[in-house]
Parts: C-alpha cells; structure tokens; sequence
C-alpha cells in the first residue's frame, strides 16, 4: 500500500490512540523502575516510550508491510535500524514521547511526533499534543494546521521577520563544542528574549504558529526534526543546516538553524556566530 494525503486522517488517530492507551495513563503515575537513563541522567527513557513505539509501529506494520519504520527506541537499541532511512521508498520515522525528561518529571510539556518520507524527502508530518488533544499537521504542497480537539483546522503560519533584536528563540548551546557553545550562549542575548522547553514538539509548535522566530538545534535525529522542519516549512518558514545545506531525512550532524524567511536566517547566522 502505497502513501497519500488521506492517511493523514489515520495517522492522526493512531498517534492519539497511543497517547491515549500508552502515555497518559502513565503520565504522573511512573514507578522508579519505569524510568532508564539512555546516555545521562538527561537522556531518559519510560516505559511510555516502548509501549507506545510498540503499538504504533504495529499499527503501521499491519497498514503498511512494506515500508521502513524508524523508531527512536527501536534504533536507540539498534543504530543499523536507520540506515537508508535516505533511500526508502515509504518510511515513517517515530518520536514516541518527545520531551521525555519533562514527561518523567510531571511536566507536562511533550509530544507524540511522526514525519513520513518518500524517497528521501519528507511529504508530511504530525505532532500530537496529549495533554491538548489536539495536532500540528502539515504535508507537502498543503500548508500546516493545528486540528483542534472539537475537529475545526486553523491555518498557522511563521512570525512575521524582525530584527534579531526583537525576536525570541531558542539556542541548544549546550550541545554544541567550545568554543562554539560559549559564543552563541554569549550571542543569543542579542534577542528580545529566550525560551527552553527540552521538547521539540512544543517548539516547533510555537516556531509554526507564529508565537517565536527561530531556534538552533545541533543534535540532528531525524525523530526530533523531520515532522517539525515539515511542518514549518509549510507554514511558511526557511531552515537550513549551518552550513547552508537543505537538511535531509538522512542527516544526523550538521547542526540546524530554523527561522522565519531565509534572509532572517542569515541574520541569525553572522549574528549568533559572530566572535
């Protein structure tokens, strides 16, 4: 079975049937033993994020038997599994639980993401909001819209472009190498202000609707990245890897840079890397 927008419909309830049977029921209520460090004591993973990468990647198995599935548990277990994530024919990429560390400190700031890729090029992507009931879609050539919990779509698109001096964004500085880290630590106060949320699914939320102008990630997942570079881009935004490449479905370094227009993003690109 090949991909058309008219899974989108499904897709969306898959991810909310997820959150629904694997999530929420654990969300407040994990026990020590639901809770394993993956590479330090930030880098967490729950027993929500197996069960619901299980359920959906059996749903998808069952629609879709021949496609790649990429799961952020699954390859955290074993990396091979992303390999020619580039060059599948139909592949979907899953962040069971983004914004784990605040899911398992009773934050409830975090999502269920899934990006959809064709032929090394990703064609949609969905980020559900558990806590909100509600998505962020976007597909390609479709723009981007949050489906409400009460089922009406409204239409989000980027913040308008402004000086660096009266945007807000975020900048995962503490990711990066010296002295690079300390440079955009130092340079990112050139903004109005800052914001962290440790969930690139709020963030790409608020970077889609309009309600900030940019962020820089230097970690490069694709379950971290792939629905929400989508999803922006449809909204009318411009992202790009530091050193100016399209970032693609098969990246894992390279850093990246998102922001309202490409003009703005080379402002931010003199301005937070300059000496």
């Amino acid at each position: 079975m090949t991909f058309d927008d008219t899974a989108i419909d499904w897709l969306a309830t898959l991810l909310s049937d997820a959150a629904i049977a694997e999530i929420m029921p654990r969300f407040r209520r994990l026990d020590e033993g639901d809770i394993r460090q993956k590479t330090s004591a930030a880098d967490l993973v729950t027993e929500a994020d197996v069960s619901a990468e299980r359920l959906i990647t059996v749903r998808l198995r069952e629609r879709y038997p021949q496609a790649m599935i990429v799961g952020e548990e699954a390859c955290s277990d074993d990396p091979a599994l992303l390999q020619g994530l580039g060059e599948a024919d139909l592949a979907f990429v899953i962040d069971p639980v983004d914004g784990t560390f605040n899911f398992a400190s009773g934050v409830p700031l975090f999502g269920v993401m899934l990006g959809v890729v064709v032929k090394g090029e990703t064609v949609a992507g969905i980020i559900h909001d558990p806590i909100g009931k509600d998505w962020l879609i976007g597909a390609s050539g479709a723009g981007s819209h949050i489906r409400h919990a009460h089922g009406t779509l409204e239409k989000v698109h980027v913040a308008e472009p402004a000086p660096l001096s009266q945007m807000t964004g975020a900048v995962s500085w503490q990711y990066m190498p010296e002295p690079e880290r300390s440079r955009l630590a130092r340079n990112q106060t050139k903004s109005l202000s800052q914001f962290g949320y440790r969930c690139a699914a709020h963030e790409y939320r608020l970077l889609a609707s309009g309600h900030t102008h940019f962020i820089v990630y230097n970690k490069l997942m694709p379950w971290d990245h792939l629905a929400g570079v989508l999803i922006h881009a449809e909204a009318g935004g411009y992202a790009a890897r530091f050193d100016g490449s399209t970032y693609r479905p098969s990246h894992v370094g390279g850093g990246l840079l998102v922001a309202p227009d490409e003009a703005s993003w080379r402002e931010l690109r003199r301005e937070l890397w300059a000496e």
